[in-house]
């Protein structure tokens, strides 16, 4: 089996090479870019790309233009670097269709971590099953397709894991820090509140059937399916 391929985009040449050296030791093929645009042409020259990391300020478009033209077309999980700390900076990599966020400086074996759990929630086809069907939603993890009502929908990774989770725990009160270490699949160094600026997007995704997703006000979340 080949291993998971991940494209590395850092207008810092110390960084790349920081962040690859990790990577290699783990097995993982990896190639760079040194700005947005050559990020954009790789991706589109290697459609096996497995994972990106992308930085934000980067020259000739920046990561949040990045990320945002490759969601047009791909699904591929986008783990973005950024100096940037601030909660608008990080909600608008997720906005755009990031699935996780870090911080600069970050410790290198947080982010191989973060790499290894993105990549194995994409790859993770062993559930219970592989197809999930309740109140017209249908999930395909092996997919990894989402339709509501016959009508597929455009989720994130972390999205489609989040809508997964409540789905198989339909009717279970969850907690922020419970949703967090399984849909994270690790001790999630932020703010719980990533969790509820992802359930807004989910929800309104979902349209009408964003409401089975229920606040649990002080808690956190329950998925549950009206009666009819």
């Amino acid at each position: 089996m080949a291993n998971p391929k991940i494209l590395i985009a850092d207008d810092e040449a110390r960084l790349r090479k920081l962040v690859r050296d990790y990577l290699v030791r783990e097995n993982y093929d990896i190639i760079e870019a040194e700005d947005g645009e050559e990020a954009l042409n790789l991706f589109y020259q290697d459609p096996k790309i497995d994972l990106i990391i992308l930085d934000v300020m980067m020259p000739k478009h920046n990561g949040y233009e990045v990320c945002k033209e490759i969601r047009q077309t791909s699904k591929v999980p986008i783990l973005m670097l950024t100096a940037k700390g601030e909660e608008a900076d990080i909600l608008q990599g997720f906005d755009i269709g990031a699935d996780e966020y870090i911080t600069k400086p970050f410790s290198p074996r947080i982010l191989v971590a973060r790499v290894a759990a993105l990549l194995r929630r994409t790859t993770d086809t062993d559930a219970e099953s592989s197809r999930i069907e309740v109140a017209g939603i249908c999930i395909d993890k092996n997919a990894h397709v989402v339709t509501i009502d016959g009508k597929e929908i455009a989720l994130s990774v972390k999205e489609f894991e989040l809508l997964s989770y409540f789905v198989q725990n339909q009717g279970i009160a969850l907690s922020r820090e419970t949703i967090l270490n399984n849909v994270w699949n690790y001790d999630y160094f932020g703010d719980a509140r990533t969790i509820d600026t992802h359930v807004k997007k989910l929800r309104s995704k979902m349209g009408e059937k964003g409401d089975m997703i229920k606040t649990v006000w002080g808690m956190g979340y329950k998925f549950e399916v009206p009666h009819e």
